[in-house]
């Protein structure tokens, strides 16, 4: 079978394309955009990636075509696909279809930690010799790829609340129907697609119906919003995890399951959300057979997913780090586990790039969520919908604002000395800025 798909590049549609390699099909596809590491991925699984969205791409007509939900009404090659009643499909609904089906999924959904406690929770489940197959939307070192088909009965996927496609507005987590279900918290985020918080609770909702009796409820016990989501109605056992929940990380730090100490939880990721997501992962794992102290093993060994605080590389002393933190909430924990790093100060560099944040929909929380930082550089293009100065003015004498990235890169270098950490935040590429900051570093040493 020819499979095409149309934003092959994205994190999510570049995983159905390798699970759908991996099943023997030949895969195609068509995107606007290509940078790693997915890029990257799809050129060494040998699948053509055409630049753009060109009617010709689909010549001769493929047996399915999998549209991602970066395509609209108005594109050239969807006005084309629905003239020629082409056979469309979203990828979540070809996953449910030709992949879950008939196997133990195991589901992670929430606003912040998803592919960190996916990827955590496929590295347990292999280390355990469970053979899962896995959809993250990340590049984690021990998996290799961000998605697999797998072998054995279970299958792991970080389950998105955003929209399934542009004929299908439902969160792409309904079609998943997990056995296993982790929640991690709930926060309102997608201004572009959900109008406020109810909104996105209504598809929590919706996936909660999906869950069978027979299976399980992995919750943050500390979330009011999940608390409210669980309220409207649950048909599924649930147990909690967090501060003073029965899965819990004490201040001794050992995992605890109710009285019971299991051990200690030993990361190289730092942070509270981490050790937040490794509980969760625990939890989830130990649902389908797992026993906590080998999970434990697991995880001293996790070395983590690129842009969740990678060390992109170290100058004259000064450690450039990336992260993918896009919502303040994400931006504060982040900060907050740099406390954990081996460095003096911290500066934060920050690209306000999501479509939420270029609403300016949570511009009145970033100052607050930037206060960890020794020094704060925000970059504010033509084009960002509010006044960045004006919302991060609290800041002080602790903020630049740049309106180019060349200045903005000058700025950080002229400020940064040996031990400081410099930790660039954005769910973009950010113009290459992670090696442009190393260039312009070496070149200052």
């Amino acid at each position: 079978m020819h499979v095409h798909i149309l934003g092959i590049c994205g994190t999510f549609m570049a995983g159905i394309a390798a699970i759908a390699r991996e099943a023997g099909h030949r895969v195609t596809g068509s995107d606007a955009n290509a940078w790693p590491p997915m890029s990257t991925q799809l050129e060494q699984l040998g699948i053509e990636v055409m630049r753009g969205y060109a009617p010709e791409h689909l010549e001769p007509t493929p047996d399915a075509i999998i549209v991602g939900n970066v395509m609209t009404r108005g594109n050239i090659l969807v006005e084309h696909l629905l003239a020629t009643d082409a056979p469309l499909v979203s990828g979540p609904q070809w996953l449910a279809e030709h992949v879950l089906r008939g196997r133990h999924v195991l589901a992670v959904a929430g606003t912040h930690g998803k592919t960190t406690t996916s990827a955590m929770l496929t590295h347990i489940l292999r280390a355990t010799g469970q053979e899962p197959g896995w959809l993250v939307g990340g590049f984690a070192a021990d998996l290799g790829v961000s998605a697999a088909l797998g072998s054995g009965p279970c299958f792991v996927i970080e389950a998105d609340e955003y929209d399934t496609a542009f004929f299908d507005k439902r969160s792409k987590f309904v079609h998943y129907r997990p056995r296993t279900l982790v929640l991690n918290n709930l926060e309102f985020d997608h201004a572009d697609i959900f109008d406020d918080l109810r909104a996105i609770e209504r598809q929590f909702q919706h996936l909660l119906r999906t869950v069978p009796a027979h299976g399980q409820i992995i919750v943050n016990g500390a979330d009011d919003n999940l608390a409210r989501v669980l309220a409207a109605g649950c048909w599924t056992p649930t147990i909690a995890f967090g501060d003073d929940q029965p899965w819990r990380v004490g201040d001794d730090g050992q995992l605890w399951q109710a009285a019971r100490c299991i051990g200690p939880l030993t990361l190289a990721q730092p942070g509270a959300h981490n050790r937040s997501n490794a509980v969760a992962a625990v939890a989830a794992a130990m649902d389908v057979g797992v026993d906590p102290e080998d999970a434990l093993a697991a995880l001293a060994t996790f070395r983590g997913v690129r842009r969740r605080m990678e060390l992109r590389g170290t100058v004259a002393g000064v450690q450039v780090f990336d992260d993918f933190a896009h919502h303040p909430t994400a931006i504060q924990a982040t900060l907050d586990a740099a406390r954990d790093l081996d460095a003096g100060r911290v500066l934060a560099v920050l690209e306000p790039r999501s479509n939420t944040m270029r609403m300016g929909t949570h511009a009145q929380a970033l100052a607050a969520s930037l206060q960890a930082a020794t020094h704060s550089f925000v970059y504010a293009p033509p084009g960002l919908g509010w006044d960045a100065s004006q919302a991060l003015a609290p800041l002080g004498a602790r903020l630049t604002v740049a309106t180019e990235l060349d200045a903005l890169v000058q700025a950080v270098v002229a400020e940064a000395r040996s031990g400081d950490a410099v930790l660039v935040m954005s769910n973009g590429d950010f113009g290459g800025v992670h090696q442009r900051l190393l260039d312009a570093l070496h070149d200052k040493a």
